[in-house]
């Protein structure tokens, strides 16, 4: 999630000011509104639903260097670039996408790190000075050595794209890959081996605001609330093709859409299991923990959730409909949670805290399965740890999709 930059709303008018006082109603926000407070809580606000125009590239490049026939980057030294593993790295705009592998060596002194460059799939990264840090490793299924197919889902506004990676012979169940915010199809790219090993058909799926997919009408993330719309789509492709039951995968935002989507869909009858990756659970404590980070006041970020939820605080927000937080609260409504459900998140996560994760899967242990990882951060389980991701995943899904046998029974359900 952005950060947030208080300073690019502080010529807010006077008028709106109060009008914000107005619409959210009460002397308490007014009392806000002396100091300049409304402003804060108002672009804070914003800033969660609108989608960003471009990624912030705050990971430096300092030098590429030859290495025999390969090639070495040494990167500023920050919490990403420091942690083991396979990444992918973005530079010139995005246009530019390098894998980046091993630490080869790293100077706390000097506050450099030198990474291994396994490959460049675009771009030249010997011109490369700023880009930023990515858990999607590889562009699109061949860059994987997957054959696929380039399909479009129909939609709210028009068509999204997608990736079709079919299974050898018939399968019956098909993977619907979500992903989260800010990021695109690429991050499920991850998933996709695992998936064809239990015989699984993946569709790596666009949904509205990413940049593929069409944009939604008032262009806000409804943070899964409007969004499992498309997801409800991409089901009925996959069944009209063939599907006869569904496998949710969802990384970060995405993982909140599954939820939406497992909750709300005319098809979730068919929605046999969800793997979440670092999922939002409750989105309350996903904001309360970015206004603390980036300091801003509890009470400003409550009246900044107050304005996404409130009906009349969308003239303010931009969205078309209020996005109800509540509803999104699977730690409160824990015991609705009916699909089985793997979550997979990190300790050390910093953008959405893990603690409603492990307290889901605390009130529902009959549905939910729990699997902790430490120093992945955001997301990059699996590039921390492939192998144990998909080990897990894996063993997890076989229990899952192994033929059901009906009570009394001798015989195995086909």
């Amino acid at each position: 999630m952005a950060a947030v930059a208080p300073a690019a709303d502080a010529g807010m008018s006077l008028r709106a000011k109060w009008t914000i006082g107005g619409v959210i109603g009460g002397g308490a926000l007014a009392g806000l509104l002396a100091t300049g407070s409304s402003a804060l809580a108002l672009y804070f606000a914003r800033r969660v639903i609108t989608p960003a125009p471009r990624r912030l590239a705050d990971q430096e490049v300092l030098a590429v260097i030859r290495d025999g026939q390969g090639q070495q980057v040494i990167f500023a030294a920050n919490a990403d670039t420091t942690v083991d593993g396979v990444y992918g790295f973005f530079f010139d705009g995005g246009k530019g996408h390098a894998r980046i592998g091993r630490i080869v060596s790293y100077s706390p002194a000097e506050r450099t790190v030198l990474r291994e460059v396994e490959a460049v799939y675009s771009g030249d990264i010997n011109t490369a000075h700023r880009g930023w840090w990515s858990g999607a490793v590889h562009p699109d299924p061949a860059a994987v050595g997957l054959p696929s197919e380039d399909v479009l889902i129909e939609v709210d506004g028009g068509h999204a794209p997608a990736w079709l990676v079919r299974a050898g012979g018939t399968s019956r169940t098909w993977a619907v890959m979500v992903h989260g915010r800010g990021a695109t199809r690429q991050e499920a790219l991850r998933a996709v081996g695992p998936a064809l090993e239990l015989g699984l058909t993946s569709l790596l799926v666009s949904y509205r605001n990413d940049g593929l997919a069409p944009s939604a009408h008032d262009g806000r993330y409804g943070l899964g609330s409007t969004e499992w719309r498309d997801i409800e789509a991409a089901i009925e492709y996959a069944l009209a093709n063939g599907a006869e039951e569904i496998v949710l995968f969802g990384w970060s935002m995405g993982g909140a859409i599954c939820l939406q989507t497992a909750d709300l869909s005319r098809y979730r009858h068919l929605i046999r299991a969800m793997v979440l990756d670092a999922p939002v659970i409750n989105w309350v404590n996903v904001l309360a923990h970015h206004a603390q980070i980036n300091r801003i006041p509890s009470l400003v970020g409550r009246y900044g959730q107050l304005m996404l939820g409130h009906p009349l605080g969308r003239r303010l927000t931009g969205l078309s409909a209020p996005v109800d937080l509540k509803a999104m609260d699977w730690v409160a409504r824990a015991v609705e949670l009916r699909t089985p459900t793997l979550i997979v998140h990190s300790v050390d996560d910093e953008y959405v805290p893990y603690e409603p994760s492990a307290l889901l899967a605390e009130r529902n242990p009959e549905m939910v399965t729990f699997e902790t990882f430490n120093h992945a951060r955001h997301t990059k389980e699996w590039n921390v740890d492939p192998a144990r991701w998909e080990r897990v995943v894996k063993a997890w899904l076989r229990q899952q999709l192994a033929p059901r046998v009906n009570p009394g029974q001798t015989g195995v359900a086909g």
